[in-house]
């Protein structure tokens, strides 16, 4: 009489690093958004932003995150879901919630607050980001000012501060278009072409 054996252990399936493609995502989306901040182009047309953070900066970014969970990667899926979700909700603020709120004169006051808990949830994020590497410590660590910054111009209100935040922006776009930058090329090239100085 056969005897039934158990089916061996099943292994996960390896996948492609998520990283580059959401820092990708959230360097593009920051950067357009940072050169109506700083007031490098017309305020009025800041709404080319919404695609963006509504596919780029947000869906992709999200699936990112939800990759990062399959990796096991817990820094990473926390921050890119975060930061998902911090982008499909500023499309539904443009869209919805700041015309709808337009006469309330304490709009600026709920615009601050709203930045502001991002400026925190972000810090907490610099602190576990210093084991991950310096480039992705240096994106949080400049996002947390940029945060802070711009949630300072809103309370204000103050248009200077928000330029101030929208320079700040630009520099950490460019950091994290860095970070996927040397992630990606690494893949491609089967090697490190470009440093990010991992935690030891």
């Amino acid at each position: 009489m056969a005897t039934q054996q158990s089916a061996p252990p099943t292994t996960a399936t390896e996948i492609a690093d998520p990283a580059p493609l959401g820092l990708a995502g959230f360097a593009m989306t920051t950067f357009v958004l940072s050169c109506f901040n700083a007031n490098l182009l017309d305020a009025k047309l800041g709404l080319v932003v919404l695609p963006l953070a509504l596919v780029y900066g947000g869906l992709a970014q999200l699936l990112a995150g939800m990759w990062e969970f399959r990796k096991g990667n817990t820094f990473g899926a926390t921050a890119f879901s975060s930061f998902g979700a911090f982008w499909l909700a500023y499309y539904f603020l443009v869209k919805d919630v700041v015309p709808a709120l337009a006469t309330n004169p304490d709009l600026h006051k709920a615009l601050g607050l709203f930045l502001l808990a991002w400026a925190i949830f972000t810090a907490y994020m610099a602190v576990a980001a210093v084991r991950v590497s310096l480039a992705v410590l240096a994106v949080f660590v400049l996002l947390t000012v940029t945060f802070a910054v711009l949630s300072a111009g809103a309370f204000g209100p103050s248009d200077t501060t928000t330029k101030i935040g929208g320079w700040l922006g630009l520099v950490t776009a460019v950091v994290a278009w860095y970070a996927s930058f040397a992630g990606v090329t690494a893949y491609t090239f089967k090697r490190q072409i470009l440093p990010t100085w991992p935690a030891r």
